[in-house]
């Protein structure tokens, strides 16, 4: 069964949420010194982002905003496979990203908190999407689909 817009739009809610996180705790942890000016400072482990931030102040900004275009265009228009798999990439990884400002900030278990809910979040989105016939046994698809059948013609 093809997903609804509503649905499709609904699954790139975990990688929003995990970008956004991971950008943020970038930005917040950059040095002032690089704020003031000194691109030298700038923080990233990401080498796009490294270049993008120590070519401008704004480079953290342009280069997460086309990320963020880029997450809901192939997020939503890729097969349902692939967009799933390439979801699930930019949780896991912008996970790992927070992770690596969260831990020494704050703490393991901070870190670990992180990941459990950008975890759970996916779960939930990706389980509320699969198709109402999943849920449904066989012989009650086939009817269903018999059902349709007849209905059309």
């Amino acid at each position: 069964m093809k997903p609804t817009r509503q649905a499709k739009l609904y699954q790139l809610i975990p990688a929003f949420c995990a970008s956004i996180i991971d950008i943020a705790v970038t930005i917040m942890h950059q040095a002032p010194e690089y704020w003031a000016g000194n691109l030298a400072k700038a923080n990233e482990g990401n080498p796009i982002g490294s270049v993008m931030m120590k070519n401008h102040v704004s480079g953290i900004f342009v280069i997460s905003g086309l990320w963020l275009v880029l997450i809901g265009l192939l997020g939503y228009h890729l097969p349902r496979k692939w967009s799933r798999i390439f979801l699930l990439f930019a949780v896991i990884a912008h996970s790992y990203g927070a992770s690596t400002w969260i831990s020494p900030q704050y703490g393991f278990w901070w870190a670990m908190t992180l990941i459990a809910f950008n975890t759970v979040v996916y779960i939930l989105i990706d389980e509320s999407n699969k198709s109402s016939s999943a849920l449904l046994p066989a012989n009650k698809i086939h009817q269903v689909r018999d059902a349709e059948k007849e209905y059309v013609s």
